[in-house]
């Protein structure tokens, strides 16, 4: 009984392809689109964890400070285990330098590959350098290639280190374990340095948040998908329901049945979640490029641009495609399970259900929109933030049919013409079966109208902020000090002001941070706008009574104005003022040149700004091209600068954008697999019409103004939840995240540009469909009559 009862099920799908298809496809979008996220992240993890590897992990402690190989020397003359290393960036290129002496390096560090004899020599000599596979190298700089290195990272003896990097001291001395009893402390054995304790994965705190964005798209994405899965398994559910009640009749137990649904079940699963696994891949590998170089642009992280594959990610893709099912399938299963032996063949009984359903829907829905209202003023912490999205989100889907169906009601009740009252009940009978198709299509548009409002609200912010902040019209980078030197020397004459840019590394209230040196001059006090500061900041500030914080070490560490703040070696002062630094991820503060001369004595001004005539700025740019033979990258005017940064932040974007432009296509297919699905069911309701004379025609153009106004209206709909998708976005979580608060701008003509886009899409789903009837042979509509009661 059982195998003819499960022939019998799956003989539905052998009748129906066009569903079966839309079901795996469904389900293989929804996996493949979270695996591909899911793919990228763990791509990202396998890099930091090469990258920690470097230096041994994250458990060794170093000592910062002003340190020269005569400092390594001294310490491993006193009794210390200590391992000098320079960290830097390969000039001319975006690949991080590392530094390090092969015969001190903790274990399990990048040195480990040096065992064999022709390697060092070539090492050590400085003939030949240390890189992964696929790290590009500059002419000139020959190899020796590593499996298992990071990415984007060229490994040099100490000494060769600090010749490609025009530089003579060192970054830290890492402090190695197994140290003795009763050695002289490292502090006092060298004055001016500071031992740091293992700071453990700073890469991954850092790039947490951008993970976290990627892993919330992916997951909304998901939900989408979700929403053909369960429209499709609905539907077929609907369309079996006589089948039920013939089985039933037949003696099948209403256990065998519902066991025999779920094993069909288990096999979608496997077939969608295999077909979404791979989806994930393509993914995954068309966007990762442009991950690894937003990445290394914003956080200076390497990440491989080659996926692969783990069986981590895959794995989840599987475990994630299993319970998107189970939650598709497990409330139809459940509703048959409970129906009585011949519910199913009454339509009334499926009716009633579908009622409970839209109640149940209003109140879940408006529990929801309460909980999200509740974490938007008392929730804390990232996790809050995007828990507070997905109610807004999940709740906005779930009181779209019941808002719907009171809308379409109002409709009919204002129609004056049988036909456009008709078309109004027809569109209101016809919402149950769409109704995910439309949820997944709010999903989607609010989704597009809240990124693109954030993204739109922080390129005018970031732009006019860069106005501000990049006020001198060239900027200037030297090789070395003594070209620096040259460099002020020859601009003596010809530029108004030369601007040092003078920074090091330090740790900000205990967070690895920056700390620069600021010249007193007009162009700041003039150009850059404060959040908060206290009285005279700018005098202040010049005499070395404080510092200026950016507003992400400010959040991060709950100190305004008036606060103490710890700079590390720089030591603690007091907050001056609070400055926007939008686009920056990092911790940063300001000292007045004098104050920062005394705490970095050994920091130097490489990069300048130049105050000149803009229209003598070309001029000066070619003359000191031509003294210095300098490249295109260390002499760039005002402009450079800007679309520089501009394309930072475009490329920052660029992978919400495709997952916006992914999720509306999945939306739209959603919808056209229920439209298809429903203009096979609904002929009892259509036959009617042309037997009254409307031609198949305008009944196919009905149909297809019917689903034109339910995208409509939800576009409508979408477009308030969108904005206040926004507002979380930039007012919670990106303050969470990244530690900058924006103000929200509206730009309706990208609604319209979305309602636009949405009408298409409806259009386009609803054509087939149409056109079917259109085409429709008149018989199968006569047919109706001799087969319907």
């Amino acid at each position: 009984m059982t195998r003819a009862a499960l022939a019998a099920l799956l003989g539905h799908w052998r009748r129906h392809p066009l569903q079966l298809l839309t079901l795996v496809v469904g389900l293989a979008l929804a996996t493949g689109l979270w695996t591909g996220v899911q793919a990228i992240n763990a791509q990202a993890r396998v890099s930091y964890d090469e990258a920690a590897a470097t230096l041994g992990g994250d458990a060794t402690p170093r000592l910062t400070g002003p340190l020269t190989l005569a400092d390594f020397a001294r310490a491993r003359r006193a009794g210390w285990l200590v391992s000098p290393v320079i960290e830097d960036r390969l000039p001319g290129t975006g690949l991080r330098l590392l530094g390090l002496d092969p015969f001190t390096a903790p274990p399990g560090t990048a040195a480990e590959p040096l065992a064999e004899t022709d390697t060092l020599s070539a090492f050590l000599s400085g003939e030949a350098v240390l890189a992964a596979p696929a790290t590009a190298l500059p002419e000139g700089l020959a190899a020796v290639r590593v499996e298992g290195l990071a990415p984007a990272t060229v490994v040099a003896d100490i000494a060769l280190a600090q010749r490609l990097a025009g530089r003579d001291d060192l970054d830290a001395l890492l402090v190695l374990p197994g140290q003795r009893d009763g050695l002289e402390p490292l502090e006092d054995l060298l004055p001016g340095t500071r031992l740091q304790a293992p700071e453990g994965g700073e890469i991954d705190r850092l790039t947490d948040s951008f993970h976290l964005n990627l892993t919330a798209f992916g997951l909304l994405a998901f939900a989408v998908g979700l929403f053909i899965v369960h429209a499709a398994i609905g539907l077929a559910f609907e369309q079996r329901r006589g089948l039920f009640r013939t089985l039933r009749a037949l003696g099948v137990p209403s256990a065998t049945l519902t066991a025999c649904l779920a094993a069909e079940l288990a096999a979608l699963t496997l077939a969608g979640g295999a077909l979404g696994i791979v989806l994930g891949y393509l993914v995954a590998a068309a966007l990762l490029p442009g991950v690894a170089a937003t990445l290394s642009g914003l956080y200076g992280a390497g990440v491989g641009s080659a996926l692969t594959l783990s069986p981590a990610w895959w794995l989840s893709g599987l475990a994630i495609a299993a319970a998107g099912l189970a939650l598709a399938g497990g409330r139809s299963l459940w509703r048959l399970a409970r129906l009585p032996i011949l519910a199913p063949a009454m339509p009334r009984a499926w009716a009633r259900l579908r009622a409970g359903t839209i109640r149940a829907q209003l109140g879940a829905g408006l529990a929801l929109l309460a909980l999200a209202a509740g974490l938007a003023l008392v929730g804390q912490g990232l996790v809050a933030g995007f828990a507070l999205l997905a109610a807004l989100l999940l709740g906005a889907a779930l009181l779209l049919p019941p808002v719907l169906a009171a809308l379409l009601g109002l409709g009919a009740r204002l129609a004056r013409r049988p036909v456009a009252e008709w078309l109004w009940a027809d569109a209101r009978q016809q919402l149950p079966g769409l109704s995910l198709a439309l949820m997944a299509l709010l999903l989607a548009l609010a989704a597009n109208v809240g990124v693109s409002t954030m993204v739109g609200s922080f390129r005018g912010t970031f732009t006019g902020w860069l106005d501000q902040r990049l006020a001198a019209e060239l900027y200037l980078t030297a090789a070395d000090p003594e070209e620096a030197a040259a460099m002020v020397a020859f601009l003596d004459d010809r530029a108004d002001a030369v601007l040092p840019i003078v920074g090091a590394e330090t740790r900000i209230a205990g967070a690895p941070g920056e700390v620069l040196g600021l010249t007193d001059h007009p162009t700041y006090r003039e150009n850059w706008t404060m959040l908060e500061a206290a009285p005279g900041h700018w005098d202040r500030l010049a005499a070395g009574e404080g510092a200026l914080l950016n507003e992400q070490a400010a959040r991060r560490a709950g100190l305004w104005t008036g606060d103490a703040v710890d700079l590390g070696a720089a030591g603690t002062w007091l907050v001056l003022g609070v400055y926007g630094d939008y686009g920056n991820p990092r911790g940063q503060a300001y000292l007045g040149a004098s104050a920062f001369a005394a705490a970095f004595p050994e920091a130097r001004a490489t990069r300048f700004g130049l105050r000149v005539d803009p229209e003598a700025a070309p001029a000066l740019a070619a003359a000191l091209t031509e003294r210095f033979d300098l490249g295109p990258d260390r002499i760039i005017d005002q402009a450079g600068i800007k679309a520089f940064s501009l394309d930072v932040f475009e490329r920052t974007f660029a992978i919400t954008a495709a997952l916006n432009v992914l999720t509306l296509g999945v939306a739209g297919f959603a919808l056209w697999a229920s439209l298809t699905t429903l203009a096979g069911m609904r002929l009892p309701q259509v036959a009617p019409l042309w037997a009254l004379g409307l031609t198949r025609g305008r009944i196919a153009a009905l149909d297809l103004a019917r689903a034109l106004a339910l995208a409509a209206l939800t576009a409508a709909l979408a477009v308030p939840v969108g904005l206040g998708l926004a507002w979380a976005l930039l007012a919670v979580v990106n303050v969470q995240a990244f530690g900058w608060k924006l103000p929200l701008r509206v730009f309706p003509e990208d609604w319209a540009t979305l309602g636009l886009w949405a009408l298409a899409t409806a259009a386009l789903a609803a054509a087939l469909p149409a056109a079917r009837l259109w085409r429709m042979p008149p018989a199968d509509l006569v047919k109706v009559f001799a087969t319907e009661r």
